[in-house]
């Protein structure tokens, strides 16, 4: 299988299909690689090559006990486009894999990309403080941990089973199997890395990342998301970024990668064809 070895030796699995401009997927928590598999198959497809990799300690990387942040995300990240040696990039951040791709660019400059996408993002601070009055309460997230402790397991199922597809809300029908599918990936990823994680995609601040950026920037988020709230990411990052573009998907929960499937791969199509080489 395809890995790629960081500068601090971590082995990082990634997925690299078909041919054509590079775009580059990361993932949300606590997925890897294979959640972005309809958007992957769709734009291979239609002339894209598609790359993604498993985060560190998630799916079939290295499941490491050090670096479960964001910096050593993004330079993970990194390691793969430098590895691949890819230019005129798309990056495309879930959840998790928002702040991710955020901080690949801060850290590590624009020279191989030319488009952001931000579905479902973290961005830009979940976290509720003095300066971030309508984030979410730590309260949520140190319950998170405390679930992790006692049974990640279940804990990965009542997220599936509810909020993270919506399948809470009256009318609701996610299948059995990408219920399945959540949980599977879950349990995939090593139980310290997805613990560290938490405190990665809530409480790390990429307010500072997005002011002043330029790269054209398409922000896809659910109205009705109960995981990133949809006024604390996708709206508040619109707020940031110069002349982003926000698409609203009404009703939408989180997991709109699958439960809007078809939507956000024209979307993300459309988009992608603004860029020329």
């Amino acid at each position: 299988m395809p890995y790629v070895t960081t500068p601090d030796g971590v082995e990082i699995f990634y997925k690299d299909w078909g041919t054509g401009r590079p775009v580059v997927f990361s993932h949300g928590w606590p997925l890897n690689s294979d959640s972005w598999e309809a958007q992957m198959l769709f734009l291979a497809e239609h002339g894209y090559r598609c790359i993604a990799h498993d985060r560190r300690g998630h799916g079939r990387s290295a499941q490491v006990w050090d670096g479960n942040d964001m910096d050593h995300y993004a330079d993970d990240l990194a390691a793969v486009i430098d590895a691949l040696d890819l230019s005129e990039a798309t990056l495309i951040g879930f959840s998790t894999g928002g702040g991710e791709v955020v901080r690949y660019l801060a850290r590590h400059g624009t020279d191989r990309v030319v488009q952001l996408v931000l579905v479902s993002a973290v961005t830009p601070f979940m976290l509720q403080t003095d300066d971030n009055p309508g984030g979410v309460p730590i309260e949520v997230f140190d319950g998170l941990r405390e679930q992790s402790i006692a049974d990640r397991s279940q804990l990965y199922r009542d997220l599936a089973d509810g909020p993270f597809f919506g399948n809470n809300r009256p009318g609701a029908a996610v299948s059995q199997g990408a219920r399945d599918f959540f949980w599977l990936q879950g349990m995939q990823a090593g139980h310290k890395n997805a613990y560290d994680s938490i405190a990665a995609f809530s409480a790390t601040d990429f307010r500072d990342d997005l002011r002043g950026f330029t790269l054209p920037t398409l922000i896809v988020h659910g109205s009705d998301d109960q995981i990133v709230p949809y006024e604390v990411g996708g709206q508040a990052a619109a707020r940031l970024i110069p002349d982003a573009e926000l698409k609203t998907y009404p009703g939408a929960p989180h997991g709109l990668t699958d439960t809007h499937k078809q939507q956000l791969c024209e979307d993300l199509l459309e988009f992608l064809n603004t860029h020329k080489s």
